[in-house]
Parts: C-alpha cells; structure tokens; sequence
C-alpha cells in the first residue's frame, strides 16, 4: 500500500467545480497523479452512462460519463464501487490502492463502510469519514490531494478561491 505522508480533503457541490479544481491544479503544475477525486451523481442521467476499458484507454458515454472520461484520462487507477448506502461512486487517484488494500486486507472493523475504512487508513477521523459520506449520498464531490506538507500547502494555495461546500481538513 502507498504511504500517504499528508492530505488534505476538499468537498464540491458539482462537478463542474470540482473539474474545475482539478484543471485549475493541472495548470499550475500539480501533480495530478497526486489527486483523488470521488463522486456519483448519477441519478439524474436521463439516458445510460457506463465505463469501460478498452485496451489501456477509459471509454465512457453519457454526461457523468464523459465527465469522468476526462477526469479518468488525468488521474491514474479509475474504479467503480457499489457502496451498500451510499449506491455506485467512481473514484480515481491513490485513495483506490487505499481502498482496494482495506478490501483485501479485511481491514473493515468496528462498523466502519469500505470507503470509510480507506478514509481512515489515510488519517481521517471517523466524524469526517460520515461527513464525506453523507456528501456523496448528495451527489456532492470529494478531492483529495495527497503528497509532502510542501505539495498540499501548494494545493491548499492554488484551491484558496475555488468555491467548494466545505473547506480543506489537512490530516
């Protein structure tokens, strides 16, 4: 599993602003390998959407689909999750080794959800780990920028006039 020495955790109301976000870090040089976005939404699609793999390229269709089409050609390790509660959130960035480790390694103890058992082995506490779950069963965004202390005070510096939900929880 990767160590993730710092975090920091930001919470957008749309896709559209966490696109932007995630553009607006790419642009200021950012490594974007270093973001993890998760996210639904996808029960206001009025026609079928869907990913798959084709070769090493993502393939996708519908307005969420090539939302994530786009996002899953910056960040690395795309996946798709049926989270009993919350339903079925695409995710892309470190936080899927993190949560792929916790299903393998049966690291889901003491009552905690998949996601909030990943969460957890990053350092978040167990009030944020709901906090962010509750965000995405509203069909609300989640990026995380992971890195050294100086790569999240970068993120931190560059995301200070983005306008998301809820502000950064550095951990």
């Amino acid at each position: 599993m990767m160590h993730i020495q710092e975090a920091t955790i930001y919470v957008f109301g749309t896709r559209a602003d966490a696109e932007q976000a995630i553009g607006k870090l790419s642009v200021a040089g950012i490594d974007v390998t270093k973001l993890s976005l998760i996210g639904k939404g996808y029960h206001s699609e009025e026609h079928p959407i869907g990913f798959y793999t084709m070769g090493d390229k993502i393939k996708s269709w519908g307005a969420t689909g090539a939302f994530w089409g786009g996002i899953w050609g910056l960040l690395i390790a795309p996946a798709v999750f049926m989270f009993p509660g919350i339903g079925l959130v695409a995710m892309a960035g470190p936080i899927v080794a993190v949560l792929a480790s916790a299903l393998e390694g049966a690291v889901i103890v003491g009552g905690l959800s998949a996601l909030g058992a990943a969460m957890s082995l990053i350092g978040v506490p167990q009030e944020k780990q709901i906090m962010y779950e509750t965000a995405l069963k509203a069909d609300q965004y989640i990026l995380i920028a992971h890195g050294s202390e100086q790569e999240v005070a970068r993120v931190k510096a560059e995301l200070a006039n983005v306008r998301m939900v809820s502000d950064y929880l550095q951990i």
